[in-house]
């Protein structure tokens, strides 16, 4: 579906796609944004394709979105598509994918901390044949406790599960054959697992070293809390490859964990009344075991339940996970 659109969009434009869109999600980074967009229109100038620079603004609450608009004034390659209000990162990068049309599609942050110099380092591996390239901030220039060491493990931990095994998952800065990537959709939080995505379709993926600066502005959107929401992303994730077809197994996996779970409690307490002749009936920790496996099987196969529902209602309705409240330079 999303190939047919774009050709409707070729046809009624009458205008060739570009070879390349550049797309940067914006929140708040009103400092940056100048120099952002400087250094992004150097880079891709060397690069002898033709572009477009698409700039999400993730409903900033600073200047970011006016500051915006005055650049896409001046330059029509520049796309600008403004939020009614934050919906966060996967919004904003479905939003850029949706109003892309170019052949390759790079996302990168508007903070500053990535390298625009370093597309032209993705592309040539596009060239050569792969359909995702992901950036490896292998020098990152991040506080070690909040930042580097929350992202070695989740980045160790979503390797492990889905069998994609890249270093940096978190990296923004990565290259995409827009044929590719408007195959998947996007929902939550599910930005940072765009390559997983991309492996189940078949995409051919490699990474490569890029640079890292250290954030010279702002404050920066993530905590070490994130890395928790990454390890309930990655139960999604991981359930919605594997399982989505055969819910019975992780199911039916659950029920029997449970059940095992329930048999050692179970023996323990006979265990106990042979032994010490307490009784059955009154023993707290069987009712305890009994109900805190119960509660968990629940808990997550109804988190599963949910996530499952939440697609099936954005795909059979058709809508983005954002609402547009204004683009600039956008047929």
């Amino acid at each position: 579906m999303a190939s047919e659109k774009k050709k409707v969009v070729k046809k009624i434009s009458g205008k060739k796609a570009p070879q390349l869109s550049v797309v940067l999600p914006v929140y708040n980074e009103e400092e940056s944004i100048d120099l952002q967009y400087k250094a992004v229109l150097d880079a891709v100038k060397k690069l002898n394709r033709t572009y477009e620079i698409i700039f999400v603004n993730d409903g900033s609450t600073d200047k970011s979105g006016d500051l915006l608009k005055l650049i896409a004034k001046k330059d029509k390659n520049v796309k600008l598509v403004l939020f009614r209000r934050n919906f966060g990162q996967t919004a904003a990068m479905a939003a850029g994918i949706d109003h892309s049309k170019g052949e390759v599609i790079v996302f990168m942050d508007s903070d500053l901390q990535n390298e625009p110099e370093d597309i032209g380092k993705l592309l040539e591996k596009i060239d050569e044949g792969y359909d995702v390239v992901s950036g490896w901030r292998n020098k990152r220039q991040d506080k070690w406790l909040s930042r580097k060491l929350p992202s070695k493990i989740a980045n160790w931990l979503i390797s492990r599960v889905t069998g994609v095994p890249l270093h940096d998952l978190g990296c923004s800065l990565k290259a995409y054959r827009g044929e590719i990537l408007r195959q998947v959709n996007l929902y939550g939080e599910m930005h940072r697992f765009i390559p997983v995505h991309a492996s189940w379709i078949g995409a051919k993926i490699t990474e490569i070293p890029v640079g890292h600066h250290a954030r010279q502005y702002g404050q920066s959107k993530y905590g070490i809390k994130r890395t928790f929401k990454v390890i309930l992303d990655l139960i999604t994730v991981k359930f919605m490859g594997s399982y989505s077809t055969k819910p019975i197994y992780i199911f039916g996996g659950s029920g029997l964990l449970s059940l095992f779970f329930a048999l050692i409690s179970g023996s323990t307490v006979i265990i106990m009344k042979i032994l010490y002749n307490y009784s059955m009936n009154r023993n707290p920790l069987f009712m305890l075991t009994i109900l805190l496996i119960i509660i968990g099987v629940l808990f997550i196969q109804m988190g599963i339940l949910a996530e499952i529902m939440i697609r099936i209602y954005h795909e059979s309705k058709g809508e983005p996970p954002y609402k547009v409240k204004e683009t600039v330079n956008i047929d």
